[in-house]
Order: C-alpha cells, then sequence, then structure tokens
C-alpha cells in the first residue's frame, strides 16, 4: 500500500476522500488554486500546495502542474475525485508514466468509455441492451440532424466525450435541430474540449437508474446494487437513492449481471457505474447509456446501504489487493436518500449565485452524514461547480428516510450564500416522490409548484428587528441621537416609565406590493395580525451607506434583503434588487430591470460571455438570441426584449460579468 495520496480536485469530495485516508493512516496531499487557498479541503489535508490562479484551465485542470504538485510532495499516489480530470484518459496515461499510482481504471477503460459511440458499441457486443441511435463518430451537424430524424422526434442530442448531462439537448421540434446541435457543440466543447456528438431516442417518460460496480486487477468483478437518479433538473441529478423502488429482485439482478458485463468489456478496474434509461411502465427493459470511469457524486448512499466504504476499496484495489468479497456476499439493507445542496436560487430560474458564507450549520444526526467542503468564510465563486456539499440520510425504510432527510434540509443553513436547500425540501415532500412515482422530467415539469410562495413572515420580522438594531423607527427624529445623547422618552424601543413598554410599529413595503406592519415589544414582534412570537437579532452589521442588510435563512431557503426609509415607510428590497440608491433614497432601491430600463439587457448571473452574436448598429427582432453568459458550466441566453437597433453593446466574448451588469441596449423600432 502507499502511503501518501495526492488529490487532484477540490471541495467536498477532496474532503470526502481524506476522510478516508485519514481513517487508514495514508498521508493526504490537497490541491488549491488561488480562489481556494483558504478552502476547507486545503486546511483539513496533511499537506496542500498551490497549483495556479483561479482559472481551472491553469490549475485543476492542468496535468503538467497537478504532477509537478505530486513530485514536490513525494507523492505516491494520485485520487482524481469526479469531475475536473477523473475521465480523462491522458492524465491517467500521464500519471502512469510519472511513477504514480492513478487511483482509477487504466487509461485505455477510461479512453473506450469516455467515447459513447464507441462504448454502446462494446457493451452491445457483450450482449449489454443499448439505446437506439446514430452510430459512427465524427458526424457532421447535417448527419447528425439526419439521423435525428431517421430516428423520429424527440431525439437527445448528446456529447460523446462527456457526462453529467453537461452539452446534453432534448429536442422535440425539429425545426430546432440546428439551433440546439450547435448549442450542443458549444457547451461540448467547453466543458470536455470535444464537441463530437450522436442522436438517440428519446425514452418517453424515463426513470435514470445506475448499478454501481467494483473490479480488482485479478479478474473478479462485482456489483452493489442500483441507484435511482431520476429527479433531475437539465439532465442534472437532483436527488439519488438507493434502492429503487421500481425494481424487483429479479430485474435487479438482471441489470447487476448488464453492469457487471459491460464492465468485463472494457478491462475495467476500480470503482465505476454502469448508466441505464429505463421505460417507467417496464423495467425490464433497461438500455445501457454510458459508463462513467470514476466515483460517483452521489456513491453516499450505496454505502450506506452496503456498509461498504467505497473510497477505501478504491484505495485498496489500486494497490493491487483482491476485492474482499463476492456477489453473493453483498447485502442491501435499509434506504439511503442523497440531496445536492447547490449554490443557486430556485426562485430566479435556478440561476447560480454566490458570496460569502457567514454562518454555518451542516446537519448530523441519527441516519443523517452532511459531505461537504464549506466552512465559514468559504468564497462561492463562479469559477467551478455550484455544488457544494451533499446532504444524505438513511433509515430502515423508504419513509424514515426521506423524513430524515427533510428535517436534515431544514438543519442546515449556509447563511451568505443562496442555495437550492428550501427547493429541494419541498421536493422530497411531492406527493410523487414520497409514493415514488418518478421519472426524469417531474422536477421540470412541477418546479413552478416547488417554489417559494411570497415573502415569508420571519423576514419581515427580521427587518424588524434589524432596524430597530440601527436606532431608527419610521417617523422619528433622530437629530439628538446624532448629537450624542438618547431622550427615553424619544426611545424607539417602546419604553414606557413605569409600565408595560408599547409596541413599536414598522411600516415596511416590497415594491410593487401592499404594505407589512411589524410591531415590536422587548423580545416580541408580530408580523401583521398574526400572534406574537419571541424572537431575537442575533448578528447586524452596518454597510454605512444608510441602508440596513441582512440575511435570514429560514426553512431550508436563504432571502437576502434590504431596508432603507423614506418618507412613507420603510421600504425592504429583496435579493435581485439593485443596492445603489441614487442620494440614498429608498424609492430608487427597486428592480435592476427596471432601473436600467426595458431596453436594457443585464447579466442573470455574474460569470463570463461566451458567444456575442450581434454587433451595435445592428437590427434585432423580438426573442432573437443575441448572446450567450456561462457560470458554473451552465449557459444562460440573452434575447432580444423587442424588435429593435442594438444601440450599445458592452461586452465581447471572454468579458467577465457581474449579476445585473447591462450588457447591450436595444432601442426598439418606432412601430414596435
Amino acid at each position: 500500500m502507499f502511503d501518501s495520496v495526492l488529490i487532484a480536485n477540490r471541495g467536498e469530495i477532496a474532503v470526502r476522500v481524506i476522510r478516508t485516508l485519514r481513517a487508514m493512516g495514508l498521508r493526504s496531499i490537497a490541491v488549491f488554486s488561488d480562489a481556494d487557498a483558504d478552502a476547507r479541503h486545503v486546511r483539513e489535508a496533511d499537506t496542500a500546495v498551490r497549483i495556479g490562479p483561479a482559472a481551472a484551465a491553469e490549475s485543476y485542470l492542468s496535468i503538467e502542474r497537478l504532477l509537478d504538485a505530486a513530485r514536490r510532495t513525494g507523492a505516491q499516489a494520485v485520487h482524481p475525485g469526479y469531475g475536473f480530470l477523473a475521465e480523462n484518459a491522458r492524465f491517467a496515461a500521464a500519471c502512469e508514466e510519472a511513477g504514480l499510482v492513478f487511483i482509477g481504471p487504466p487509461a485505455s477503460a477510461i479512453d473506450l468509455m469516455g467515447d459513447k459511440i464507441r462504448a454502446k458499441e462494446t457493451v452491445s457486443a457483450a450482449g449489454v441492451p443499448v439505446v437506439p441511435g446514430s452510430s459512427g463518430s465524427g458526424l457532421c451537424d447535417a448527419e447528425l440532424a439526419d439521423a435525428a430524424r431517421g430516428i423520429g422526434m424527440p431525439v437527445l442530442l448528446k456529447p460523446s466525450a462527456g457526462g453529467g448531462g453537461k452539452g446534453m439537448r432534448l429536442v422535440r421540434d425539429e425545426a430546432a435541430l440546428a439551433d440546439e446541435i450547435a448549442a450542443a457543440r458549444r457547451e461540448a466543447r467547453a466543458s470536455f474540449g470535444d464537441d463530437t456528438l450522436l442522436v438517440e431516442r428519446w425514452v418517453d417518460r424515463p426513470r435514470h437508474i445506475e448499478i454501481q460496480v467494483m473490479a480488482d486487477a485479478h479478474g473478479s468483478v462485482v456489483h452493489l446494487g442500483e441507484r435511482e437518479c431520476s429527479l433531475q433538473r437539465r439532465h442534472q441529478k437532483v436527488v439519488e437513492e438507493a434502492p429503487s423502488v421500481l425494481l424487483d429482485e429479479r430485474t435487479r439482478a438482471a441489470m447487476g449481471e448488464a453492469a457487471a458485463a459491460a464492465a468485463r468489456s472494457c478491462g475495467y478496474v476500480g470503482a465505476g457505474t454502469i448508466e441505464f434509461i429505463v421505460p417507467g411502465a417496464d423495467p425490464s427493459s433497461y438500455y445501457f447509456m454510458e459508463m462513467n470511469t470514476r466515483l460517483q457524486v452521489e456513491h453516499p448512499v450505496t454505502e450506506l446501504v452496503t456498509g461498504v466504504d467505497l473510497v477505501e476499496l478504491q484505495l485498496r484495489v489500486a494497490a493491487g489487493e483482491p476485492l474482499p468479497f463476492a456477489q453473493e456476499d453483498v447485502r442491501l439493507t435499509g434506504h439511503a436518500v442523497e440531496a445536492r445542496l447547490c449554490a443557486e436560487d430556485a426562485a430566479r430560474g435556478f440561476l447560480p449565485t454566490g458570496g460569502a458564507v457567514l454562518a454555518l450549520h451542516e446537519a448530523a444526526g441519527d441516519g443523517v452524514r452532511t459531505d461537504s467542503g464549506l466552512s465559514v468564510g468559504s468564497e462561492v465563486g463562479s469559477a467551478y461547480d455550484p455544488m457544494l456539499a451533499k446532504v444524505i440520510a438513511y433509515g430502515p425504510d423508504r419513509a424514515t428516510a426521506l423524513r430524515r432527510l427533510r428535517g436534515a434540509l431544514a438543519d442546515t443553513v449556509t447563511l451568505g450564500v443562496t442555495t437550492n436547500a428550501g427547493f429541494l425540501r419541498r421536493l422530497l415532500a411531492h406527493p410523487r416522490v414520497v409514493s415514488g412515482d418518478l421519472d426524469t422530467g417531474l422536477v421540470e415539469q412541477d418546479a413552478g409548484s416547488l417554489l417559494p410562495d411570497g415573502v415569508p413572515p420571519e423576514v419581515y420580522a427580521a427587518a424588524a428587528l434589524l432596524r430597530a438594531a440601527r436606532g431608527a423607527s419610521y417617523g422619528q427624529n433622530t437629530q439628538a441621537a446624532q448629537a450624542g445623547w438618547r431622550d427615553p422618552f424619544s426611545a424607539t424601543d417602546g419604553w414606557r416609565l413605569g409600565g408595560t413598554p408599547a409596541w413599536v410599529p414598522y411600516h415596511f413595503r416590497l415594491p410593487g406590493e401592499e404594505p407589512v406592519t411589524v410591531r415590536l415589544r422587548g423580545g416580541e414582534v408580530r408580523v401583521g395580525d398574526e400572534p406574537p412570537v419571541a424572537a431575537r437579532l442575533v448578528e447586524a452589521a452596518d454597510d454605512g451607506r444608510g441602508l440596513s442588510r441582512a440575511d435570514v435563512e429560514y426553512d431550508g431557503a436563504m432571502h437576502r434583503f434590504a431596508v432603507a426609509e423614506s418618507d412613507d415607510g420603510l421600504w425592504l428590497g429583496r435579493d435581485g434588487d439593485s443596492w445603489e440608491p441614487r442620494d440614498h433614497d429608498p424609492v430608487e432601491a427597486g428592480r435592476a430591470g427596471a432601473a436600467a430600463g426595458g431596453d436594457s439587457l443585464t447579466a442573470p448571473m455574474p460569470g463570463t460571455v461566451t458567444v456575442v452574436k450581434v454587433a451595435s448598429g445592428d437590427d434585432v427582432t423580438a426573442g432573437q438570441s443575441l448572446l450567450v453568459v456561462e457560470a458554473m458550466k451552465m449557459e444562460h441566453v440573452i434575447s432580444a426584449p423587442h424588435a429593435g437597433t442594438v444601440t450599445q453593446l458592452d461586452v465581447r466574448p471572454g468579458s467577465t460579468v457581474a449579476m445585473d451588469q447591462v450588457l447591450a441596449v436595444v432601442t426598439p423600432r418606432e412601430e414596435s
């Protein structure tokens, strides 16, 4: 067994690998970019080394810098984690050439299974059923379109070189094929450096079920049951569980045997996953989709139902040890469910978010596990994937696991960074999720019903407490306070000589909504007509510009807001509002789109402009695609709000932009 392992990754997966290395008495070596200099995985590793600037291409994706870090730190093995170079055959081969043990499959297996077209041909020859689709690699756009028409709509476009849903496009309208092929190629090229595509038949109401396999260098291949991964959004997994409620023992065994056959067909060694698409109406008709030649994000649910540490197995297999058990020894006990905690705002179309983690509480307790790379002070930016942590719950049955996971998400606090925790809680309570009636389209179909409805009373309560802490009350003259003297009879805390404090009212307005009155008295707060409840302000900071700002974490969701005074009350602004009121006039703190004007196109998220399709002076039509902004591996198309002329264009490809930054202005034509 080697004694030192470099982890060629970051965040929660690096922290996860470090945990097993420490338990086995092996030295862990972390790598970090400038953006991660103070990250949790850096602090928890035995050794850490800088590998470059924030840009992944110059740090985590640089084979040369990673190998140099291994040489400088005396590493004997490399664990690639998942993402970045985990499925890069050139990286695996380079590690071997440098005398390092690559904790993963041979480069030849990565290369074969990384090409979806060759992978399908290989496993099909081994008797594994595959999804009907195009044949041959290197198809041009016209050939792809012809293949799609031959299969019949709807079809799924997929990058041959990648995974994780990046670049995948579901096309239902034949007229949209050209645009969707171009977009899929662009995203595939950006994510994997290869824009080769294939096209497959779309299986209606499909379920996504994957089989965990483990193979050693002595010819043994076993599977450790399945994971249900049907809850997805934009082809990205959101919630995973093990086992699947869809499969009976006979189908489970058959799919497991097919997965083992697929692994043998490419000479696989190590941990891998065989992914199948399964028609919900006929589970026995399953089709091979692809093989992930690495550890999966969702591996904890398999660990919890099998009692096996998959990272430890990876390490032992990589060191040449045989698997310590046979297929008949594998038992699935209980049920486990995992939710991916991401820096994204469900209320704003799941746009990526960011910021500093001001306060952190990660769920733990009976049957609850959190795999996280976060710590207080962590800066979440747009340079990397938006996934921050995984919250996992285990129970003797599925109902218990779901209940524990909902509670764990409610107990998770990442104050300062908006996450999808509230959305996940509502999803886990969805009747179809509770009953197990899943498919890959469920989240997209019902996303609207899973969004928060209005502003919770707790946000208004926190705003009132914050304003009271500033010593300001609507309609109160603060001249004496500014002079350094406090008049008890003008106090804003409801003080009364020899009597019970009075309720102090605060009148709040959100732009375009009815006013809400919050009353404070001592340690009590009352929102509208609701009964009073005990409340206190834990921490608050002044921004020095006449605005009070705060973040409130409530019911698994974070609400960011600011409060400012005007002659007609206190104005409450929500996350996404413009916080640059002219002359500190709170009435100007309205929506960024309104402030910028209806002709202006603003960045919906911090990121990078990847495509600019127009030039200043061009005439455009309503809805025409003008720009593409990419952040955290997600593209957002910026379209013309109306027909007109591009009279201002402030960006070009490669420009880094902030949220709500004006990108372009389209002045409408008179007839529009």
